[in-house]
């Protein structure tokens, strides 16, 4: 066994076939690939990577299954335990989950839709195939169970051994919630007690919180769930959603757009990037058309220096309900950017003809789906028997749940940004881009 002094869990074992895994080029990868992509820009301290989260999710899997086999030994009629040849392929699996991740993924990926998801099974069969990581795991004997979990395609697996990677609560979140909260200063923490409620049904394999003892209600085993959901909310607003990293996000998805739409640069290039080759990369580049090529190296330089782009236009989803599926339908369009590109160009030829000089302008319309954050994780509640539900199918009957669920789509904002400094400047953009919006569009910036 190998010990690795992590600063969120404290001493994590490997096992030798797991640092065989982690020595590999694509796991050493993540080392350059921070776990919070741009929002270091807003928390100097959020420069931890997916290296370290990974091991840390490998840590909570395995805390996860210990609880597990310690409620099946105190009720093995009803709970499964689990096997050391089941954790050894889940602590595989957690450790290799976000294998995949590109450079600011989730800026490119989930928010602007410039490529799939981390998680399409196709770029895992990449990354685990005639790799030396995949090699790793055919010496190993793991690839096959493996891809299972984390795809959800092949031969079939028990429930539990995907959930304890891709549920609602689950090892992954469970680590980066602790980790994020460490790194960003922020005083939002979960109690670790909530592990010890996890179980697996020996009769679905499936993963699951009994809230019920002695035929009532664990009120105090629900309010931990809710804990963790609501450390989750409260990172998505003050983290993951602040208008600073926005705004950076925003500034990285439009240099990789640029250099993707030139042929400069390939989702398969990417994939073996970090953080800082990219932009590297990007600032060497030339797209062929100099003013594109200048405005790529332009992103770039700004970016390195903060030098973020400024809000002219935020447009709330409490604001502009009606009109959100109009703006998603216009402006966000995986694959199909040209509407959007069109209407920054015509704002930006506008606005050189307002005030004289050119600025850019850029619309950031993310996919409503990063909003939607369900409660999926099975629980047992009195009066229905050995029946588990997700817990969102009591949201009517928990108001703090009912809150949660209310309170995510709130977060949902298209922003427009402009390099223009002088407030005067940005309040003449900002007239002229909401007229060049839907009707019925509602500003919530004052200049």
């Amino acid at each position: 066994m190998s010990i690795l002094r992590d600063p969120v869990h404290g001493d994590i074992e490997l096992h030798p076939d797991e640092l065989r895994l982690v020595d590999t080029a694509e796991f050493q990868r993540l080392r350059g690939i921070k776990q919070l992509g741009s929002a270091s820009v807003v928390y100097p301290g959020a420069v931890h990577t997916r290296f370290e989260h990974s091991i840390g999710t490998l840590h909570l899997c395995d805390k996860l299954l210990d609880a597990c086999n310690r409620n099946a030994g105190r009720d093995p009629a009803r709970c499964h335990q689990v096997t050391d040849a089941e954790r050894r392929v889940l602590r595989v699996a957690a450790l290799l989950h976000d294998v995949t991740h590109i450079p600011y993924g989730h800026n490119i990926e989930d928010q602007t839709g410039l490529l799939p998801r981390h998680d399409e099974p196709a770029r895992f069969a990449a990354v685990l195939g005639d790799t030396e990581l995949g090699r790793e795991l055919d010496r190993q004997g793991q690839r096959a169970d493996v891809l299972s979990i984390l795809t959800g395609e092949g031969r079939a697996v028990p429930p539990f051994w995907r959930q304890v990677v891709s549920d609602t609560i689950d090892a992954d979140l469970l680590d980066y919630l602790r980790r994020d909260a460490l790194f960003t200063g922020l005083e939002l923490r979960y109690d670790r007690r909530v592990l010890d409620y996890f179980r697996v049904d020996r009769a679905s394999q499936r993963l699951f919180v009994d809230c019920e003892k002695n035929g009532m209600l664990r009120e105090d085993i629900v309010s931990e769930l809710l804990r963790v959901l609501e450390c989750r909310y409260h990172f998505s607003e003050r983290v993951y959603y602040h208008h600073a990293k926005v705004a950076a996000g925003a500034l990285l998805s439009r240099m990789v757009e640029l250099a993707l739409r030139a042929g400069a640069l390939t989702p398969e290039a990417l994939q073996r990037m970090t953080d800082e080759s990219l932009l590297v990369h990007l600032d060497g580049l030339d797209l062929g058309d100099a003013a594109a090529t200048e405005r790529l190296h332009r992103f770039v330089a700004r970016y390195r220096r903060r030098a973020l782009p400024k809000r002219v236009l935020v447009l709330p989803y409490y604001s502009n309900k009606d009109v959100q599926q109009e703006l998603l339908d216009t402006y966000f369009t995986p694959g199909k950017p040209e509407p959007r590109f069109a209407w920054e160009a015509a704002r930006e030829a506008e606005a050189k003809a307002l005030v004289g000089e050119g600025h850019d302008v850029i619309l950031y319309c993310p996919k409503r789906r990063m909003q939607l954050k369900e409660a999926k994780t099975l629980v047992r509640f009195p009066g229905d028997g050995d029946r588990t539900l997700p817990l969102d199918a009591f949201t009517a009957d928990i108001p703090r749940l009912r809150d949660l669920a209310e309170s995510y789509p709130r977060l949902w904002k298209l922003y427009v940004f402009t390099s223009a400094e002088d407030k005067n400047v940005r309040r003449q953009l900002q007239q002229l881009c909401l007229r060049a919006l839907p009707p019925g569009c509602k500003n919530a910036l004052a200049l």
